[in-house]
């Protein structure tokens, strides 16, 4: 089902946190996976999700980092998964299906942005590899334990940085065009997008509901790729001392870690989204559509980010690059 780009008026916004999304929720004997669930808003989004009594399971690449930035924290399970490798993808699929839990809420938090040209082994561009074709095989695998959960979300970390460009099908990897850091983050963004409606539309009627999410502009690891043209770009200034100084108008912009968890928290348990799924949502609510080269400056969702032909191209797209389809 593909639901109209309508706000609900939540009563929450920009400056709400994962905490107040949350709203006092128990999620006790709900089980959850959180990609990216050990740093900047995945780590928040695990925190409070485990604090709210739910088993959460936090994939993990950098097994160091993960534990000294999950230490102390509940009912919170690692097990290793790189995104990039379809092997890693398929044996933390499998090694979750074979425990025989259901899956009641798969966040696909991790990612890259703004990332020089890289490819995977299969020779599929890094960030549109990482950000949706590896989030793609993952759910399309775990989706026996979606099933299982009698009402499952599916939480997609999409950005307004799907401004920068849509899905190019005729060639999504840069193998003829010229490369770019930002349309190719753009693509995969926007991927992140259609991927929600795309779920959404096949597990409606199985009880599994998707959402994408733009957290907002928050400074974490996400940022590590880019350089001071690129901060400056975004009127912020890195001081040698570590200082960061941001323009009056920017900084009014950027969101705290607790802040940035907030919508995919939300789109995790809010019941005003009962039934609206493969919606675009930011600052804790459903995002208004914008027209094609409108200004998403004070939010939004482009038309190409919420097309389900378009939504439809992509998920076969993905199935073909993956080998990868759902179980019957």
């Amino acid at each position: 089902m593909t639901t109209t780009q309508t706000p609900t008026g939540s009563g929450l916004g920009a400056t709400s946190t994962a905490e107040e999304a949350l709203a006092g929720r128990d999620l006790s004997g709900k089980v959850a996976i959180v990609t990216g669930g050990y740093s900047g808003i995945g780590l928040e989004t695990t925190r409070v999700l485990a604090a709210a009594g739910a088993t959460v399971i936090v994939p993990v690449r950098t097994p160091d980092k993960a534990r000294a930035n999950l230490a102390g924290l509940p009912g919170v399970e690692t097990a290793p998964l790189d995104l990039l490798e379809p092997a890693s993808v398929a044996r933390f699929a499998e090694g979750f299906l074979a425990s025989g839990r259901p899956l009641h809420l798969l966040i696909n938090s991790a990612g890259i942005m703004a990332a020089p040209l890289t490819r995977e082994a299969r020779g599929f561009e890094s960030q549109f590899a990482a950000n949706h074709l590896g989030h793609f095989q993952l759910t399309a695998s775990l989706w026996p334990a979606l099933r299982k959960a009698g009402g499952a979300r599916i939480v997609a970390l999409s950005s307004a940085g799907h401004r920068f460009a849509g899905v190019d099908f005729d060639d999504p990897q840069f193998t003829r065009r010229a490369y770019d850091k930002w349309q190719a983050y753009g693509q995969s963004k926007t991927a992140n997008a259609l991927f929600a409606m795309g779920a959404d539309a096949r597990g409606a009627d199985e009880g599994i509901q998707a959402f994408s999410v733009h957290p907002g502009g928050i400074l974490t690891d996400l940022v590590r790729y880019l350089d001071e043209e690129d901060f400056r770009r975004f009127g912020i200034t890195r001081h040698a001392d570590g200082r960061v100084e941001m323009e009056p108008g920017i900084a009014r912009v950027f969101k705290t870690v607790p802040q940035g968890a907030a919508t995919s928290i939300w789109c995790a348990v809010s019941p005003l989204l009962e039934g609206k799924g493969g919606v675009y949502c930011e600052n804790c609510d459903i995002a208004v559509p914008v027209a094609e080269g409108g200004d998403i400056g004070s939010g939004g969702v482009l038309p190409w980010a919420r097309d389900p032909e378009l939504a439809d191209r992509l998920w076969s797209l993905s199935e073909t690059l993956t080998g990868t389809r759902l179980p019957a």
